[in-house]
């Protein structure tokens, strides 16, 4: 046992660069995913045919193939075709791309679920329908969102491994590597999944973190202040229940 630390600790600034490659990916295609959600979530809502029949042509095609294929076809038949991408950049387009369909649905949902009060009160008000999703109804549809967007960008971590098919040194490159030196139980076992529940619960601290700040500017729950704190939660008079 002593022998396989020796060897991780003779690893590690290796295994270190394929965190960070890990954490590009994951970051790089959580942007493009966001960018892509919000995107075809609000186009599959448009009254027109056209606008709404692309956006759910484009959710479908990415939720229905493989993401080996697409990260496979992005990094050898776009070349073919004259264009040249660099694989960390195929990486995080296919990333992005796939999970970016799954979380259109989610963008799509919430947007769906706000009370249709706040839909009729903010045409009362003779606002714009820029102002009236960005002002109104997309805050609360952000609050709801967050739990199922949460569940995505952790499979969308676990996913990254998936670059390591197209030559891309990550995370789990180099675990591979450390199982050629050590046990299969213990790279794997260990040091693998180890590594990734932590990257994993940090990130799921950071998105319940986001959760608790959309709420609470929703007038729905603590600030993350009062959560944090030591202080017993605020309680409504006469019933004992938090505030």
């Amino acid at each position: 046992m002593t022998e396989n630390f020796d060897e991780l600790a003779a690893a590690w600034p290796r295994i270190l660069d394929g965190i960070w490659i890990t954490l590009g990916l994951t970051g790089g295609g959580a942007a493009l995913a966001m960018i892509v959600a919000v995107t075809l979530g609000l186009m599959a809502r448009q009254p027109n045919v056209l606008v709404r029949g692309t956006a759910r042509t484009i959710i479908e095609f990415f939720r229905g193939t493989s993401l080996v294929v697409q990260i496979m076809w992005l990094f050898y038949v776009l070349p073919l075709l004259g264009v040249d991408l660099d694989a960390m950049v195929v990486g995080i387009l296919a990333l992005g791309l796939n999970y970016g369909a799954y979380s259109a649905e989610v963008v799509r949902g919430s947007i769906n679920s706000v009370q249709s009060g706040q839909w009729e009160a903010s045409t009362a008000l003779s606002m714009s329908s820029f102002h009236r999703m960005r002002r109104i109804i997309f805050p609360q549809a952000w609050a709801l969102m967050i739990p199922s967007l949460t569940n995505l960008l952790i499979h969308l971590l676990k996913g990254s491994a998936i670059v390591s098919f197209i030559a891309i040194q990550d995370l789990t490159f180099h675990v591979d590597q450390l199982r050629l030196d050590t046990s299969t139980w213990f790279a794997y076992g260990l040091v693998g999944l180890g590594i990734y529940f932590i990257i994993a619960y940090i990130l799921t601290l950071v998105m319940n973190t986001l959760e608790v700040r959309a709420k609470h500017r929703l007038g729905r729950g603590e600030s993350l202040r009062e959560m944090l704190s030591l202080k017993p939660p605020r309680t409504t008079a006469g019933t004992g229940e938090p505030a």
